[in-house]
């Protein structure tokens, strides 16, 4: 029985479920106030189209998990939009960076797989703030 319980446990581990999700998630988090300078723009600029839209990965050609993150298809394919992996959560649920998928893939917390980028380097604490603050003032498209 022993053995069975122990053999489950790796499989699980093993197979990319679940990371217990903080629960204030990311650096700086709780009551601090919001960056108002957080927009989808600056997001765009020193997130996505430096680490994440690199071919082969959320590129027009890569399309990982079907997320295209390229400035002409990014916001669409985020806000709103169920995530792949847990499609009970959005990819980007406004005002709500703890139950917001692409939020959890890059602090690695309360995912299925890899957190992101995929074997890094992680984003630095300002890049991980200036995605959450955009988030938390309701991910506009500006």
């Amino acid at each position: 029985m022993k053995r069975g319980l122990l053999f489950l446990a790796i499989l699980v581990a093993g197979c990319g479920q679940l990371k217990e999700l903080p629960s204030e998630p990311g650096p700086g988090s709780g009551g601090d106030p919001i960056d108002q300078t957080a927009t989808f723009t600056r997001v765009q600029a020193e997130v996505f189209t430096p680490t994440c839209a690199r071919l082969g990965c959320h590129d027009t050609l890569g399309q990982q998990s079907q997320q295209v993150l390229t400035p002409s298809r990014a916001y669409a394919a985020v806000v709103g939009v169920p995530s792949v992996e847990m499609p009970q959560l959005m990819r980007v649920a406004p005002s709500d960076p703890a139950n917001s998928y692409l939020y959890r893939k890059i602090t690695g917390a309360g995912i299925t797989g890899d957190r992101m980028p995929q074997g890094g380097p992680y984003l630095s604490d300002a890049q991980l703030k200036l995605v959450r603050d955009w988030i938390r003032r309701g991910a506009p498209n500006d």
